[in-house]
């Protein structure tokens, strides 16, 4: 169902890397996209089932119907842990407490243009850090210490922060590249520093602004992360979450990687979000497995010589559909799907009615057009 060939073999990875789902949070923050209670907790239960391991289920107090997201999630008795969001704020972690979250992540702004912007000088800033995580902790609380702009944080004071977040109850910790501005070979380098100076699992939590936060996750895992934090669909705000399905995609087919992920449940998720996706989308675009092009057509017969991996494995369907580069082998497989017996001659006619419907429509020719064009008496 993979046929990428030998090319990527000497880079497999040895890596156990766990899918950490944020889209009910960070997810929803998609400019225009808003998800009540049960669509969170429908998206939340179709996640489990295609074998998310930790789920996000929200701020919980953003909002009533936050809060209440995350009261059904939390309840909902699914596989997959569900995790919260807090801010290093003692109403916030207050919050998790009373909805008997087991497992949050804690935020902290931790770069100077963050502090600035805020206010806030560093002293004051781990001093949040510290009372917050040591609070969740006494609480029973598992908590992720997540650096909100860790990648543009004087380095110094990352490593400050990040071993004051341990010492106070943080049992895990994300390295947060908030505006998505790390490049794969600096995600690597900053995860790997952190490994050394830390005993605990890490996250790897990435934004596309630059088109590569797939490549970026990835390059944390070959250095070290446990968890991949990122979205269905890469949503988010602006450019978008790391996108969960991609990554696990191009672990499974080009690292030897295998997360728990059903690439085959993505496309029907994604349909839950209600976000409509380029067609030429990796894994989930509408165009992946159709075929205009009469060359590519032309070996349609043969999957793995015209696609890397197979539709079955994302739960796609293969097609061929007709317009301006449609060939000969296009109209004899239209005619095949579409049971319409033509001779050859007959064939080539309708290819340039095809091409020139196309021409004019700008567009692809539907089946209800093709039948119409092949009905006609012949010139």
């Amino acid at each position: 169902m993979i046929w990428t060939g030998d090319v990527n073999r000497a880079y497999a990875l040895k890596a156990e890397v766990g899918l950490y789902d944020t889209t009910l949070r960070d997810g929803e923050q998609t400019v225009g996209v808003v998800l009540g209670p049960q669509q969170k907790l429908a998206i939340a239960r179709a996640l489990s089932e295609a074998g998310i391991e930790r789920i996000e289920a929200g701020f919980p107090r953003v909002s009533e119907d936050d809060f209440e997201a995350v009261r059904l999630i939390a309840a909902a008795g699914l596989e997959a842990e569900v995790w919260g969001f807090s801010r290093a704020v003692e109403a916030d972690v207050k919050a998790l407490v009373e909805l008997g979250v087991e497992h949050s992540v804690i935020e902290a702004p931790i770069s100077d243009l963050k502090l600035d912007a805020l206010g806030v000088d560093r002293e004051a800033m781990l001093e949040r850090i510290v009372y917050a995580l040591s609070f969740a902790a006494r609480e029973g609380i598992q908590v992720c210490f997540f650096g909100v702009d860790g990648t543009r944080a004087d380095p110094g004071f990352f490593e400050t922060v990040y071993k004051t977040a341990v010492e106070a109850g943080a049992r895990e910790v994300a390295v947060v590249d908030t505006l998505g501005i790390a490049s794969p070979e600096a995600a690597a380098d900053l995860v790997g520093r952190t490994r050394e100076w830390l005993d605990v699992a890490i996250h790897w939590h990435g934004h596309n602004d630059f088109g590569l936060a797939t490549a970026a996750a990835i390059a944390a895992a070959r250095a070290g992360a446990r968890w991949l934090q990122g979205t269905i669909n890469g949503m988010g705000e602006r450019a978008g979450n790391a996108n969960l399905g991609e990554i696990a995609l191009a672990l499974a087919a080009l690292y030897d990687v295998r997360t728990r992920l059903r690439l085959d449940r993505l496309r029907a998720l994604s349909e839950l979000t209600g976000v409509e996706l380029e067609a030429w989308k990796p894994l989930y675009g509408e165009n992946l497995f159709r075929r205009e092009s009469g060359a590519v057509a032309s070996q349609f017969h043969d999957p793995p010589s015209i696609e890397p991996y197979s539709s079955e494995l994302v739960g796609a369907r293969r097609s061929i559909v007709l317009g301006k580069k449609s060939g000969l082998d296009s109209i004899r497989i239209k005619c095949e799907e579409l049971g319409i017996d033509l001779p050859e001659e007959r064939r080539r006619e309708l290819l340039a009615e095809v091409k020139r419907l196309g021409v004019e429509k700008g567009g692809l020719v539907t089946d209800e057009e093709f039948r119409a064009l092949a009905h006609r008496p012949s010139i």
